[in-house]
């Protein structure tokens, strides 16, 4: 059934109104974010705009999931463009379309991996599926490269293998809770060197940023077990 002109109006206008807030996020910040300067750039009374978006809580948890999407679609279509069997050409392909999203969408960056929004709490039913995109497809990565324990694996504590281990049934393939730590490992990395740049922590240090961030991956790809691209 097609879409009534209501529901095509209410569509656009919630289109409208995360537009606006995507650019909010880029000026004001998360904190900034306002649903009455929202409703007086779309031409609404204020109460209006409760009847779309009921409170910023909700405003914070639509722009976390959508841009969790967009940078999962984007960090996808790179790493899908890899043979399957270069593993460490996916590997480098995922790290630098992840520096590339982030680049390209510095607020939305810091939305979802920066300091946390004070008295906010995103509902995980709503935002983990989206925000596990990226993370699930490095760790399918791993398993498709069929990794195993090394001697070279530090030590795990008892606990924390129970723990990775929980999670085995959950994730792609049978990942070893060592191939799973060294997983977490790389991107945690990855994500705290896009981090450091975007935030201005590199200042009179690093400014090839992208050549210091390859340089990195291949540290990592190798850390992580993958072989060189090929």
């Amino acid at each position: 059934m097609a879409p009534t002109p209501r529901q095509l109006a209410h569509e656009q206008t919630m289109a409208d109104i995360l537009r606006i807030a995507h650019r909010q996020l880029g000026t004001e910040g998360s904190a900034g974010l306002s649903l009455r300067a929202i409703a007086r750039e779309l031409g609404l009374v204020s109460s209006a705009i409760y009847r779309y978006v009921p409170s910023r809580d909700e405003l914070l948890t639509l722009l976390i999931a959508e841009s969790y999407n967009s940078f999962g679609d984007a960090v996808q279509a790179a790493e899908s463009r890899c043979k399957r069997d270069d593993f460490g050409r996916r590997w480098l392909a995922l790290g630098r379309a992840v520096r590339r999203w982030a680049v390209a969408n510095p607020a939305e960056w810091a939305l979802l991996y920066g300091s946390p929004v004070p008295g906010y709490h995103a509902p995980p039913e709503r935002t983990t599926e989206a925000g596990s995109r990226v993370p699930l497809l490095l760790l399918t990565l791993l398993a498709d490269a069929d990794l195993k324990p090394s001697a070279d694996d530090p030590p795990m504590t008892a606990a924390l293998h129970r723990e990775l281990e929980r999670l085995r049934p959950g994730l792609p393939g049978e990942l070893p809770p060592e191939v799973l730590g060294r997983g977490l490992l790389a991107f945690s990395s990855l994500c705290g060197l896009v981090s450091l740049e975007l935030f201005g922590q590199f200042t009179n240090t690093v400014t090839q940023f992208a050549g210091h961030l390859d340089h990195q991956l291949a540290r990592l790809g190798e850390l992580m077990g993958l072989p060189e691209p090929y």
